[in-house]
C-alpha cells in the first residue's frame, strides 16, 4: 500500500501493453508500477513491495515470468501473482497453474472488466 492505495506490479516488454495496462489498473484507484524485463521486475518488487503483481509469461525470454515467479517465490512471503499469456485459455487448461506458484492466468488481450473485477476480488481478501 501507498498513500492508502494498492500497488499493482505490471511486468511485460512491450511498453504499449503497460501503458494500457497502466490506465486500466489506475481507472480503479490502484497505483501501479511496472518493469519492462523480469530483472527490472525483481528489482522493482523489493522496492515497492507490492500488493498484486502481474507479469507477462513471454518476454525477454520464452520462460522469463514464470523464472520471475520462482524467484520471488524463492524471497518467501509473496503477493498474488497472474500470469499474462497470449496462450492464457489454453495454459490454465493444460497446466496447474498453481503448481508454478501463480494465483491465475490471464489471457491477452486482456478484458479490462475481467482485470478488474479479479483484482478487486482478491485484494479484499487481504
Amino acid at each position: 500500500m501507498k498513500n492508502g492505495k494498492n500497488v499493482i506490479l505490471c511486468i511485460d516488454d512491450d511498453p504499449d501493453f503497460l501503458d494500457s495496462l497502466r490506465i486500466i489498473i489506475e481507472s480503479a484507484d490502484y497505483i501501479t508500477e511496472s518493469a519492462d524485463s523480469a530483472e527490472a521486475g525483481l528489482k522493482k518488487y523489493k522496492e515497492v513491495n507490492p500488493d498484486l503483481i502481474i507479469v507477462d509469461l513471454m518476454m525477454e525470454e520464452v520462460d522469463a515470468g514464470t523464472n520471475f515467479v520462482k524467484e520471488i517465490k524463492a524471497l518467501g512471503k509473496t503477493p498474488p501473482i497472474y500470469m499474462l499469456s497470449s496462450v492464457g485459455d489454453s495454459l490454465s487448461t493444460n497446466t496447474d497453474y498453481t503448481r508454478l506458484g501463480l494465483d491465475g492466468v490471464f489471457q491477452k488481450p486482456i478484458k479490462p472488466n475481467i482485470l478488474l473485477e479479479t483484482i478487486a476480488t482478491r485484494l479484499k481478501k487481504k
